[in-house]
């Protein structure tokens, strides 16, 4: 069963010559005339998101790219190894010249080295569209021009999650995305527990298209409601003032210690749902032997947990009895395990949802990145939206993404992932379209050298990003508004018709003319473009969605109709909690597609791997990474408000924000007057990896102890000579380690680092990151 649908959608105001537009953060309507560019919020939104306003500011900013360049070492000698990368100069060249020099260094790749020595790179994020998907663009073109290429899998958001709960839960779509749902949340929850949070800055944002920000309204009602939430985070700010949140400061790091503490309590005052975890789980009585200390000599209770977390005991076990017997929701943030042991914090949350009996209970269980993004916790569309082919990929070998430093500087070395030992490919040419490494990658210095061993960096960018001064080959892409497309979001029920606002910035091309172009010099332009126009596949792409609204009864608009209405909304699913209600109603006869079928508590299959860092079951392991003399702070290196991830940090939204021309960290005054330092100071954060200039805001929301500087300022090294340089700017990714969750998993650690903070009192060095190359 779903809802009926209804188009054009009449939140979606195009009066006055304004045309319908979407975006990763949200629809909107936007005109561009003498008065520059102005943007409309999609007015059904109860809660716009501002990063719309970067547009304005960012549509002819000088940071743009407008014609194609060269690095001038790679133009004068050719492709190879060269640390000239991010020090050198470019050249602009005709997009002929461009094309003809990329197209013959692809063709003398592929045909002497092979294609499993091209990494595809193109992390996404580039464009809400469905068809200027640059990462389906570039993936694309590889495939069929060269044959394939070394891919990645998982994300940095949910690299150790994602390897993960499909092994002792479920897939991880389902979890996230057909689950418990805020809809949920505002009529039946009585208690959240939130590791980490739901931090709105987060779900403001989605994969795709989204309509309607909701999150914040949701855990409004469900407030107003009676229900309570309970947030574990060293940011105040990481539930909103709306959900009327109790805080609690654990040391970062160490959730998955409060967590045993709290089930050993449950355990020990027989509180937690033994029926429950006998007749859908596996594995307890392993675990319990870990929990009791019976197998280590260490009971994990809440005396244990206190001083490993920073947290009394007593408020521990008063915790664990307000949660039993209650509708409980255990949320855990991304961040968790965007660290060191990052898989414990998520395996040992699905535990305690375990334990309360709650798992697969309306509003209740286990809700894992439940305010990460905008897509999750909602309804599911009941039609398929457009999706491009990306062919076949004809090389099998792959990196976990976040290893990408490590395959560069180890060709050839051993690596263990997801119980395999694997080899790292020899790399020779990397392929970027729709991504910013420099943005997302940890220990920046680290990625500079990696990339200096390349024969060749391609990168199609809107702007001069720090990647895009690291490459040998830019050619400028045109923005979002600038060419025409169809937003959608699986689990978003508007889609949009995306008309183009403004001419392209100078020369820049869509990345399908680009590779269409290039597919030709490598004599496969009619199998890429298959013979289409963009236009032309956007009708193409829409075509499923319309035969299925038609084949449901329901009106179903050819493809010109819906252009010109602007949007259209589908039907979704009803709310029915997803395969995790299923099984709870019947574990047999509908098991879980984990080994078992069930709930692994304890995993036969994990265990077996051999894996120190990541044993058969949950455990607490020690951080190697925790304060010292010389790093005393923990630095959480976490999303920004202003933007998504780095994009269009020039923006006006994005640059108001800022402090003096830099990004703005924040520390507690505890911490701030043992340094001297005072609110609106330059300080330098620094530790043995590097060191970076950010301007301060000093406030007692955030835990003694901890500095909080946001990713996404970009890089802008005071002197690119240098190996290790001061970025003056506020990129936390300078200072980041670069290494796995674990051998498991290799998920990304990038959330949390020790540093050391000093007010900075020399001249402030200027911000060049906006300047163009």
């Amino acid at each position: 069963m779903s809802e009926t649908i209804g188009y054009p959608d009449p939140g979606l105001d195009l009066s006055d010559g304004f045309k319908p537009h979407t975006s990763h953060w949200g629809v909107f309507s936007a005109r561009f005339g003498k008065a520059g560019l102005e943007v409309r919020p999609y007015g059904g939104d109860p809660d716009p998101n501002g990063i719309i306003n970067n547009f304005p500011g960012a549509l002819r900013h000088q940071a743009r790219i407008a014609q194609p360049a060269i690095r001038r070492g790679w133009l004068e000698r050719g492709p190879g190894p060269d640390d000239r990368r991010g020090r050198d100069e470019f050249v602009s060249v005709s997009w002929e010249q461009a094309l003809d020099l990329l197209g013959g260094e692809l063709t003398r790749i592929r045909d002497t080295i092979g294609p499993g020595a091209v990494f595809g790179g193109s992390y996404g994020w580039s464009s809400a569209g469905r068809f200027h998907h640059a990462q389906s663009q570039v993936h694309r073109f590889l495939n069929i021009a060269l044959g394939g290429y070394v891919r990645s899998v998982n994300t940095y958001s949910s690299g150790a999650s994602s390897v993960l709960l499909p092994q002792i839960l479920t897939g991880y779509e389902d979890i996230t995305k057909r689950n418990v749902t805020w809809e949920q949340i505002a009529a039946e929850t009585d208690i959240v527990l939130a590791f980490g949070g739901m931090a709105l800055k987060n779900s403001m944002v989605a994969g795709g298209s989204i309509s309607k920000h909701v999150e914040r309204g949701a855990m409004e009602a469900a407030h107003r409601r009676g229900c309570a939430f309970v947030l574990v985070s060293p940011l105040r700010d990481d539930l909103p003032v709306e959900a009327g949140a109790e805080w609690m400061t654990a040391v970062p790091g160490t959730d998955t210690a409060l967590m045993l503490g709290i089930v050993h309590t449950l355990v020990s005052e027989g509180l937690h749902d033994q029926a429950f975890l006998d007749r859908y789980t596996e594995g307890w009585p392993v675990f319990l032997r870990y929990l009791t200390g019976e197998s280590d000599g260490q009971p994990k209770s809440a005396e244990w947990a206190a001083p490993i977390c920073g947290i009394a005991a007593d408020t521990i076990t008063t915790l664990a009895r307000r949660l039993a017997g209650r509708r409980a929701l255990i949320t855990v943030s991304h961040s968790l395990q965007r660290a060191e042991h990052g898989e414990q914090p998520v395996w040992m949350g699905m535990v305690l949802a375990a334990a309360l009996g709650q798992i697969g209970l309306p509003g209740g269980g286990y809700a894992y990145s439940l305010g990460a993004i905008g897509y999750y916790g909602r309804r599911v569309n009941a039609v398929p939206g457009p999706t491009l082919g990306q062919g076949r990929n004809g090389i099998a070998d792959f990196i976990p993404v976040a290893r990408i430093a490590d395959m560069l500087l180890n060709p050839g070395a051993a690596y263990r992932y997801n119980g395999e030992t694997r080899t790292y490919p020899d790399i020779r040419l990397v392929y970027w379209a729709g991504g910013n490494p420099f943005h997302h990658h940890q220990d920046l210095n680290r990625l500079r050298k990696a990339f200096a061993r390349l024969d060749t960096l391609v990168v199609h960018e809107l702007a001069w990003t720090a990647t895009a001064r690291d490459a040998d080959i830019v050619l400028p892409s045109t923005m979002t508004l600038e060419r025409e497309d169809i937003g959608y979001s699986t689990n978003d029920p508007l889609m949009v018709a995306m008309h183009r606002i403004a001419e392209p910035f100078g020369l820049a091309r869509d990345d399908y003319d680009i590779f269409a172009d290039l597919a030709e010099r490598l004599g496969a332009r009619e199998p890429f473009t298959e013979g289409r126009t963009s236009r032309q596949w956007l009708d193409h792409l829409y075509e499923p969605t319309r035969k299925a609204l038609a084949a449901r009864g329901l009106e179903a608009p050819h493809f010109e109709e819906f252009w010109q209405r602007g949007s259209l909304v589908v039907p979704q699913h009803l709310d029915d909690g997803g395969s995790l209600r299923r099984f709870r109603e019947d574990p047999v006869a509908r098991p879980l597609p984990t080994p078992s079928g069930r709930i692994e508590i304890f995993s036969q299959k994990i265990a077996d791997h051999g894996d120190v860092d990541c044993p058969g079951h949950p455990v607490w392991l020690e951080k190697t990474d925790t304060p010292t003399s010389g790093s005393p702070c923990f630095l959480v290196a976490n999303q920004p408000v202003t933007r998504l991830h780095s994009q269009l940090d020039f923006g006006g939204h994005s640059t108001e924000a800022k402090h003096r021309g830099r990004e703005v960290a924040r520390m507690n005054p505890r911490d701030a007057k043992a340094r001297g330092i005072a609110d609106g100071d330059i300080i330098r954060i620094f530790n043995a990896r590097g060191a970076c200039l950010a301007a301060v805001h000093v406030t007692d929301g955030i835990a003694p102890g901890v500095v909080q500087l946001p990713t996404g300022a970009w890089y802008d090294p005071m002197d690119p000579e240098e190996e290790a340089p001061l970025c003056v700017h506020g990129n936390p990714n300078v200072l980041t380690r670069d290494i796995g969750t674990s051998s498991f998993a290799q998920g990304c650690t990038g959330q949390l680092t020790t540093v050391e903070v000093e007010r900075f009192n020399g001249n402030l060095p200027p911000i060049r990151a906006f300047d163009p190359a």
